[in-house]
């Protein structure tokens, strides 16, 4: 594939520093998701001791956002396209705050726990759509400013503003949980993207480029390989969010702790190695990845004291930190430029597959089996993506020999 006009451009953009330019995304996409992570610890234990329900619908309720996000990522990436990175971004912040209002309303039917969590899975399902349009809209932003050159940076760039929030949002929506009740994740989840909202409205934009008439199906023809290698190492990223509160509550440990160190280590990994896999084989820095992955996987099914449990936490967030990015490189590639926040919104609803049907199953097999077994599951899975990543390699090194190009 030719390499696209705008990756020739000088190392400025609307005249300043394309790092400069692209801080202002990456603080929206953070206070965006900030939100989310809050809920993160506090969903489960809601759901499971405020409302009564077991691990199958603690599952449900935590997928539901990203089974949402399925039906919500390819019209994203078109409103991206389209209309440019911006409008995207203003309409998921504006559907994210409106969920905020369904959390409030299922409180007001905490005695009736069917009603209240029904009413919680439709505020779920409508944060999903938003966070669909917020980061889609984030990534192309982020793509048309670094250029396809840096598609590896731009993914990790934009992840760490998201892994961030959600480091950071963990122990704020405990401490806000065990003080005030789910009221205040409610309310903060309604305020904080209306808050963004003022500070991206003022933003200039990028232009929308022309868009190619590209069949959907092309899109998804070119980017399913990859999408589901990140699909399987993303089921890792469910068990974590969804089950490693309840595992450490269940062993006496602090339940934000676990997904604070995944997501520490997390966006250590991104600030200083995401962009291997612009500068190596991305699927060989894929491989390595889902390795180290499957390793904390399995120290968190063992899990016999607090320090290997977050050991397992840190190696899980370490190897999943670099497997999108490095995959999405192989995505972003095998389409024209003008279909990129399509091919991004193609590519993302693997994961979206993988987190809202794979959560609730990993729930199901909690209740049969145990907690522990969620992360054998899990683990299990990110060897799979692994073959993925072998398979691509091959891939790359054919290509090679007969001398195709497969990436710019």
């Amino acid at each position: 594939m030719n390499e696209p006009p705008e990756s020739r451009t000088h190392d400025c953009f609307f005249g300043q520093p394309r790092s400069a330019s692209l801080l202002p995304v990456i603080c929206s996409v953070f206070i965006a998701f900030l939100v989310i992570g809050m809920a993160m610890p506090v969903l489960p234990l809601h759901v499971h001791q405020g409302l009564g329900f077991g691990a199958f619908l603690v599952g449900l309720v935590a997928g539901s956002q990203f089974a949402a996000a399925i039906l919500s990522r390819v019209w994203a990436g078109r409103q991206s396209d389209t209309r440019g990175p911006k409008s995207a971004v203003i309409t998921g912040l504006a559907i994210a705050a409106a969920s905020g209002l369904l959390y409030f309303l299922s409180l007001s039917f905490s005695e009736r726990p069917l009603i209240s969590i029904t009413v919680l899975l439709l505020g779920r399902a409508v944060l999903g759509v938003g966070e669909s349009f917020i980061i889609v809209g984030g990534q192309s932003w982020a793509l048309t400013i670094l250029t396809a050159r840096n598609t590896s940076r731009a993914l990790a760039w934009v992840g760490s503003a998201m892994f961030a929030a959600f480091a950071i949002g963990a122990p704020i929506g405990s401490m806000l949980y065990a003080r005030f009740g789910f009221s205040a994740i409610a309310l903060a989840t309604m305020l904080l993207p209306l808050a963004t909202l003022l500070c991206i409205v003022p933003l200039r934009g990028v232009p929308a480029i022309p868009r190619l008439q590209t069949d959907l199906m092309k899109v998804m023809a070119s980017v399913w390989v990859p999408g589901v290698g990140a699909a399987l190492s993303s089921i890792g990223f469910g068990a974590i969010t969804a089950f490693s509160a309840l595992l450490f509550v269940a062993n006496g440990w602090a339940a934000w702790t676990a997904f604070t160190m995944f997501a520490v280590v997390f966006i250590l990994t991104r600030i200083f190695l995401g962009h291997l896999g612009d500068r190596f084989a991305a699927p060989k820095v894929a491989l390595a990845s889902v390795v180290i992955e499957a390793a904390g996987l399995g120290l968190l099914w063992v899990s016999p004291s607090l320090a290997v449990a977050l050991a397992g936490a840190a190696l899980t967030g370490f190897g999943y930190s670099l497997v999108y990015p490095a995959l999405g490189v192989e995505a972003v590639c095998l389409v024209p430029a003008q279909n990129r926040g399509l091919a991004m919104g193609a590519y993302t609803a693997f994961l979206d597959i993988a987190l809202g049907f794979g959560t609730p199953a990993l729930g199901l097999l909690a209740d049969h089996t145990g907690l522990g077994s969620v992360f054998a599951a899990s683990m299990l899975a990110a060897l799979g993506s692994a073959g993925i990543a072998v398979a691509l390699l091959r891939k790359a090194r054919t290509s090679r020999r007969n001398q195709v190009a497969v990436c710019p």
